[in-house]
């Protein structure tokens, strides 16, 4: 079965960065698109970032210039690099991929990102 593993959250300081990794298994994990989510206190799940199979990438505006999206398909793995991190940026980040046969969103647990002083 499918399944998303997070794993790189931590507490940085307001400027500071954070290396977010997320293991895939139980699907051909280079021909889909992958996705980063967060949930920051009080508002609702965001897409940070998305990376395509062919590397095509997507970033939300805020974080333009400052998060970079990558993947690595020998290892079933796609990051996160957070750079120049805001306090306001503090939240739970998910990795998330789409299945368009079966119409299905996966989700990992998530990995909590403290960014305070």
């Amino acid at each position: 079965q499918v399944q998303l593993v997070e794993s790189g959250g931590g507490l940085v300081q307001p400027g500071g960065s954070l290396r977010l990794s997320c293991a895939a298994s139980g699907f051909i994990f280079s021909s889909y698109v992958m996705r980063w989510y967060r949930q920051t206190p009080g508002k609702e799940r965001e897409l940070v970032a998305r990376i395509s199979a062919g590397r095509s990438t997507y970033y939300t505006d805020s974080v333009k210039g400052r998060f970079t999206i990558s993947r690595d398909n020998a290892k079933n793995t796609v990051y996160l690099q957070m750079n120049s991190l805001k306090p306001e940026e503090h939240g739970v980040y998910y990795c998330n991929t789409f299945d368009p046969v079966g119409s299905t969103d996966y989700w990992g647990q998530g990995t909590l990102g403290t960014v305070s002083s």
